[in-house]
């Protein structure tokens, strides 16, 4: 399955992936908005639940494009990101 992913212009590593390239009539106008002003369009991807992604479950992703036209990539939440050192935060020895 061919999906279109679109990366958001206010939400750094929110990511839209759509059935068919700038056609976004299957998303809701609030997740559009929450977008940014406008999608910019990333990569064509062909999906298969052979071929893992790095973060998102491959079957979960071609079950919410054929069921609801799209899916949402969410940023990771901090705790995922492993351990993260802030260079502000360390410590003073």
């Amino acid at each position: 399955m061919k999906t279109y992913i679109y990366k958001s212009t206010k939400k750094e590593e929110l990511y839209l992936y759509i059935v068919n390239k700038d056609d976004f009539s299957a998303v809701p106008q609030e997740l559009y908005d929450s977008m940014g002003k406008e999608p910019v369009f990333v990569m064509e991807l062909a999906l298969s639940s052979d071929r893992p992604l790095a973060r998102e479950n491959v079957d979960q992703v071609i079950e919410n494009l054929e069921n609801q036209g799209f899916h949402v990539q969410m940023p990771p939440r901090p705790e995922k990101l492993g351990e993260f050192n802030n260079p502000k935060k360390q410590h003073l020895h």
